[in-house]
């Protein structure tokens, strides 16, 4: 699996990972390409080798000729849907702005459909998130892996005025990856660098098992005391399932109605948990109890954590930070003679298949001819495996 490594000792921007793609061989030229079909006018983008410290980067520069007018949300979408890009490229760029969309909003107290974009919607923002995106597909990298993020302290200047670092967009962004605050007053991590590593990583952390095949080093626009400089290590890893970090949170229940527990499990996955199972127990006094556990990501605890109060009997939940490890799995429609069934397949790294038809959706049409559920499923599941042995 292509897998890139982002490490950011001195923060991450748009124009720092554009220049560490250069390096990996994202040239000039395909850029220009790629991003012509945006329909954008008056900009135009150089590299050039710097020295950051004693080490050598790429410093990649967008130029911007002429007014630009302020873009909506709305206006920046428009602009990726009717380009040429892939598909793949299209949808991405779109979540980026739409992370940035959101933050704004929230900076300023509207909703994303109001917020126009200053900054972070200008030409040069708009080149940097396509323009990585692009970069990224065209090294075909299937996987993005960020370092933790350094934050500093001071104040930036903006069309508001000046702002706190980091500024509050980017705080706003980075609630749910992991940082730490460092000495000096410059901007580290940028709005566009925040909405990209977000966007893209799959999690944080030091560098995974991986064979790394080149090594491209972007530069930031300022000369700072350290090396002002994001490393992308691009390569080949075996790991083909997928780590991410999790909060646990459970509780022990010994006096609620039986009855009340299936819409509690409809609620926890209403708020956002990603499973929800329960365990019978034996707790003091030989009571027969159950465990509630609810599995959710770090940004949605805040709205699960509610449910568990609001839904249960509980006075107390116990939150635990866990790590999950998934594999990759794909989605194949698979035509039975009795309809279309979905079926859901992982694959290891020794190429074995495990595929799962959609129980729904066998419960459907089960349903639908009257014939047994289990006679679907099973020729769902042969059919999806005489097309992979193809």
């Amino acid at each position: 699996m292509r897998m890139l490594y982002l490490d950011c000792p001195s923060g991450i921007s748009g124009n720092m990972l554009l220049g560490a793609l250069a390096e990996l061989g994202v040239g000039e030229e395909i850029l220009r390409k790629e991003l012509a079909s945006l329909g954008l006018t008056g900009w135009n983008f150089k590299t050039a080798k710097v020295q950051r410290g004693a080490l050598s980067a790429t410093l990649v520069e967008v130029e911007v000729t002429g007014a630009q007018s302020h873009r909506s949300l709305q206006d920046i979408l428009a602009l990726i849907d009717g380009s040429s890009l892939p598909a793949g490229v299209k949808e991405k760029s779109g979540q980026v702005f739409q992370q940035l969309a959101q933050a704004e909003a929230e900076v300023h107290g509207a909703s994303p459909e109001q917020v126009h974009f200053h900054e972070v919607g200008a030409v040069d923002a708009i080149i940097d998130i396509v323009g990585a995106i692009t970069g990224l597909d065209k090294l075909g990298v299937e996987r993005v892996i960020c370092s933790p993020l350094p934050v500093a302290r001071g104040w930036v200047e903006s069309s508001h005025g000046p702002l706190p670092l980091p500024a509050p967009a980017t705080a706003l962004l980075l609630r749910s990856a992991p940082t730490y605050g460092v000495e000096g007053e410059f901007e580290l991590v940028t709005p566009t660098g925040a909405a990209l590593a977000v966007t893209l990583a799959e999690s944080y952390g030091p560098q995974p098992p991986m064979t790394v095949q080149s090594v491209g080093c972007g530069a930031g626009r300022a000369d700072l005391p350290k090396p002002n400089i994001l490393r992308a290590f691009l390569g080949e890893t075996t790991q083909t399932s997928v780590a991410e970090k999790l909060i646990l949170l459970e509780t022990n229940i010994d006096d609620m109605n039986p009855e009340l527990y299936e819409n509690l499990m409809e609620q926890l996955f209403v708020a956002g948990a990603l499973d929800v199972y329960f365990t019978p127990i034996i707790m003091k006094k030989s009571r027969p109890g159950v465990v509630v556990s609810a599995l959710c990501e770090a940004k949605d605890k805040a709205a699960v954590l509610p449910k568990m109060f609001e839904e249960s009997t509980t006075l107390g939940v116990r939150i635990i930070e866990v790590e999950r490890h998934c594999l990759p799995r794909e989605f194949k429609e698979i035509e039975t003679r009795w309809g279309k069934v979905k079926v859901k397949l992982a694959r290891t790294s020794a190429g074995i298949v495990t595929a799962m038809p959609e129980y729904e959706d066998c419960k459907r049409l089960a349903k639908e001819h009257g014939v047994p559920l289990r006679q679907v499923y099973e020729e769902a599941k042969c059919l999806i495996w005489q097309v992979e042995l193809r």
